[in-house]
């Protein structure tokens, strides 16, 4: 039986990778040793022993100084698109077990720990209505197994029976094994409808941070791996309700999935090597805040899509688009699209491209085998629910699959 969830109110070595454009190899740059950085602003102890020899009026003005030099400093960005960052504060609460969730000293990073006694998970105190979501995450290292990490857009706990969601989830391995990850989407509750798709990646996602996006707004959905668009799905008529149009809000959750997530359950979560952290930081919340129910926005939502469409994330140039095709046809191991003996009728949003088609089967896997471990069965996973968004308080443990909230992906 899934547990309920009654959720608390807010309370080494570098491998950078780049894409050519001429021809789009993956190649490892050597590792530039890092010069320490002067502190920026000034010291609070120089004003006081200059307040002794200033005027009332240049110490106001030099007061006046030293507060915008420390709140500039304060300020920072993204690597991927340059974009302002907030503080887990402006944007986030936790969503279930807050005590494995570690907040950074200045507040813009946070950690979630797998334990035996629980995993863990934060929402966003706000809903979107379309919006570009995004964090630099760094997951567990060693031995993964039976581990789900997940970076996703939901409304399950407001729209139970017909809920929208995009996702981003990483399945852990046995020692020695790469991580894998998914990508997958539902609107209205069409679960049994998945569109997944799943691929390996270039880098170990283990020792270095890398920024993940979800580009969501009302014709397309672009995910991200740091400025690299891995998928694209433009809004198809045909679709209908199964493209998400309702407000969601943003989650990220580690937890205990060991029946199906690795080799299909035969690989568990071992706890001698708890506990389990995925760190996230570079926090981007962008969007149009709205009422989940009444779906009234605070500000002008068609002002606010409008300023999204005109960012440089929401559009795909034909260097992006080369470097997204390249990838997709390295590193994307199952898709949806080329999944004939699923959907015998391609869904309208799949666009075929030639050169991806001829390396899968009919069974939309790889004609080469790639060796991952994991479940390919579509199954519900993320127990535990709960149809209030405040007061929200944990229970349940953590190896029994606890704090999560329902839903369904195709393994």
């Amino acid at each position: 039986m899934k547990p309920t969830i009654q959720r608390t109110k807010r309370a080494e070595k570098r491998t950078i990778y780049k894409v050519e454009e001429r021809n789009p190899i993956y190649i490892q740059k050597p590792k530039k040793k890092k010069k320490k950085k002067k502190k920026e602003g000034m010291d609070y102890r120089v004003l006081s022993s200059l307040s002794k020899s200033l005027t009332p009026f240049s110490l106001l003005i030099l007061l006046y100084i030293f507060r915008t030099a420390t709140s500039s400093a304060a300020t920072t960005t993204t690597k991927a698109f340059n974009l302002s960052t907030i503080t887990f504060e402006e944007g986030y609460s936790p969503l279930f077990s807050d005590f494995n969730i570690e907040r950074s000293p200045d507040d813009r990073s946070f950690r979630l720990l797998l334990n035996r006694f629980s995993g863990s998970g934060v929402i966003s105190t706000e809903y979107y209505n379309y919006g570009f979501f995004s964090a630099s995450i760094k997951l567990p290292a060693i031995y993964t197994a039976g581990i789900v990490v997940a970076f996703y857009t939901s409304n399950v706990d407001t729209f139970e029976k017909n809920h929208d969601e995009l996702d981003i989830e990483f399945l852990g391995n046995v020692n020695g094994q790469p991580w894998r990850f998914q990508t997958n989407l539902y609107g209205n509750g069409s679960v049994s409808r998945g569109r997944e798709e799943r691929y390996r990646m270039w880098f170990d996602p283990s020792k270095e941070f890398h920024q993940y996006s979800i580009l969501w707004t009302p014709k397309n959905i672009i995910f991200y791996i740091d400025e690299t668009p891995i998928r694209e799905v433009n809004r198809h008529p045909a679709m209908g309700g199964d493209f998400p149009s309702k407000p969601m809000s943003l989650y990220a959750t580690i937890w205990d999935a060991s029946s199906w997530a690795t080799n299909g359950g035969k690989a568990k979560v071992d706890y001698k090597h708890e506990p389990f952290a995925t760190e996230l930081k570079d926090l981007v919340l962008e969007g149009c805040i709205v009422d989940p129910i009444e779906q009234i926005s605070s500000t002008n939502c068609t002002d606010r899509i409008a300023k999204l469409l005109s960012k440089n994330y929401s559009n795909i140039t034909p260097k992006r688009r080369k470097s997204m095709n390249f990838f997709r046809e390295r590193y994307m191991y199952y898709s949806y699209c080329y999944d004939n003996l699923r959907y015998p009728v391609t869904p309208p949003e799949c666009v075929t491209v030639q050169s991806e088609r001829d390396l899968f089967k009919d069974s939309g896997r790889l004609r080469q085998k790639m060796k991952f471990g994991g479940s390919h069965i579509h199954r519900k996973h993320r127990p535990g629910r709960s149809s209030r968004r405040r007061n929200r308080v944990a229970s349940g443990g953590g190896s029994s699959k606890s704090g999560q909230r329902g839903s369904a992906a195709a393994m």
